[in-house]
């Protein structure tokens, strides 16, 4: 490998400085490319091992992109937002020649034919790609293990995982393996590892964000639809990252884009005092440990200290337990219709036993599901009417810190709370439903350590379309609470 002559200004943090200073570092020759990607790689080569954080790396093609932006830049000739920047995206998405297998040991030979247009999209900003990370099986966990790759740790304590599916992302990032990544969400999969690791996500609205590539072996035949659920969205440790990279990732794709532009909808407010911030610490149905509650606690009052208006409890009408029963219907609903057709016959006969809701959900017929796809829209509208008083919604990711290794039967897991029993494993799910459901944005911001010395993750919730409102919060309250630390024992790379 090469070596670094130079080396960085103080005023740019190689380690664990933002994507957006480290292309402006890049730009103003602070840096070069080729040695932020070499910094980027000694780091990788120190921390990797007991993370496994990374499925594959192109090194030899990110160095050769590297040099060729240095070059380009020399000449004047180098632009995007993200130029030379190296980040890395979760294994899911599509990456030209390169494995797209979701997990699943069947698809363990696949290679994408072509980059998911959510990679090209960030490669035509100037990103310099590093690598692909961890995910569970087929996405479907709170944890990120599998067959083929293994097991990824959780930086803050290589005992407990860095949650599930964007794991591999959020436990990278936390220790200075990239700038900036990119997960997908359906069940918190971006918010909850951005939480566990204590790191910025977000889960943009519904289909801002294409997800065309995203598919196992990164197939892009289908004609493309919305799944009234997923999203993908940007991972990064900073608010200001996510804006950046959502700006980069959001858009309409043809054939839409012949009659449709997008464009980030500016935030409500810039000050935190000009706020109006609903909130709640926890809900009957599942219970949030305290320690949980505390950190989200010590931020709601933080903004109020700040001048921010606080304002408790759910939209009028909401009902939890409700919401969270539609979700899982729904969820079980589209799981089970995106099933290979072997696959389901087994699964049927499973759900055949179960009268839970994703049981339901996956056995409906279209008349079963339609009633509860207007209750999904009815939901949105109620929030919508919630938000002409309300700013932003403040809540737990999560109703407990990371959590130990478990790769027992998934549908028996329990995860233990600090104030002693347990809950299921499922129950993660919660508190993210009602932005899934909805499709508004929220984003997961860092919100201090547990008492127990692990990341808590605060979610900002906004109104439908309106992104950049979570977000610039999100900036906003890392003023007043600080926003993302590195792990201890993850110095700098010489």
């Amino acid at each position: 490998m090469e070596t670094s002559a130079r080396k960085p200004q103080p005023d740019f943090d190689p380690d664990f400085g933002s994507a957006v200073s480290a292309a402006s570092a890049i730009r103003s020759k602070k840096i070069s490319s080729v040695e932020l990607l070499q910094h980027t790689l000694r780091r990788i080569d120190a921390y990797q091992p007991k993370l496994n954080a990374y499925v594959y790396q192109l090194r030899d093609q990110a160095l050769a992109a590297a040099r060729a932006a240095d070059e380009a830049l020399a000449k004047g000739q180098g632009t995007g937002p993200l130029y030379g920047v190296p980040i890395n995206v979760k294994e899911s998405f599509a990456v030209q020649g390169q494995p797209c297998t979701w997990g699943i040991p069947a698809a363990k030979n696949a290679r994408a034919a072509e980059d998911s247009v959510a990679v090209r999209r960030l490669l035509d900003a100037g990103a310099i790609l590093v690598g692909a990370t961890n995910v569970p099986l087929f996405l479907m966990d709170g944890q990120s293990y599998n067959d083929i790759y293994g097991t990824t740790n959780n930086p803050w304590d290589l005992a407990r995982t860095p949650g599930g599916s964007s794991g591999g992302s959020a436990a990278a990032l936390a220790v200075g393996l990239g700038f900036l990544s990119i997960g997908t969400d359906i069940g918190g999969s971006i918010r909850t590892p951005s939480a566990l690791c204590g790191i910025y996500g977000h889960k943009p609205t519904l289909d801002i964000v294409s997800l065309a590539g995203h598919s196992v072996g990164g197939v892009r035949g289908g004609p493309g639809f919305s799944t009234l659920l997923a999203v993908a969205g940007p991972m990064a440790r900073s608010a200001e990252d996510l804006e950046a990279a959502l700006k980069i990732l959001a858009g309409p794709e043809k054939p839409d884009s012949k009659a449709y532009q997008w464009t980030l909808a500016a935030p409500r407010h810039d000050r935190l005092s000009d706020f109006r911030v609903g909130y709640i610490l926890e809900d009957p149905a599942v219970p949030v440990a305290g320690e949980t509650k505390a950190a989200v606690e010590s931020a709601v009052r933080a903004c109020e200290k700040a001048g921010a208006k606080i304002q408790h409890g759910w939209p009028e009408n909401m009902r939890f337990a409700d919401l969270l029963e539609t979700y899982l219907f729904m969820l079980g609903a589209f799981d089970f219709s995106m099933m290979p057709a072997e696959r389901q016959q087994a699964v049927r006969e499973q759900m055949a036993k179960r009268t839970d809701p994703v049981a339901k959900g996956c056995l409906a017929t279209f008349a079963e599901w339609q009633p509860r796809n207007l209750k999904r829209l009815g939901y949105r509208a109620m929030w919508e009417k919630y938000f002409e008083s309300v700013d932003v919604f403040l809540s737990p990711v999560a109703f407990t810190t990371a959590f130990p290794h478990d790769h027992s039967p998934i549908d028996g897991r329990t995860i233990p709370m600090p104030e002693g029993g347990s809950q299921p494993q499922l129950n993660l799910l919660a508190y993210i439903v009602p932005g899934t459901l909805t499709g508004c944005p929220a984003t997961a911001a860092p919100g201090g350590l547990s008492k127990s010395g692990l990341p808590v993750g605060v979610q900002i919730m906004g109104a439908y379309l309106e992104d950049a409102t979570p977000i610039r919060f999100a900036g906003l309250l890392a003023r007043e609470i600080g926003g993302f630390r590195p792990p201890p024992g993850y110095a700098g790379i010489a």
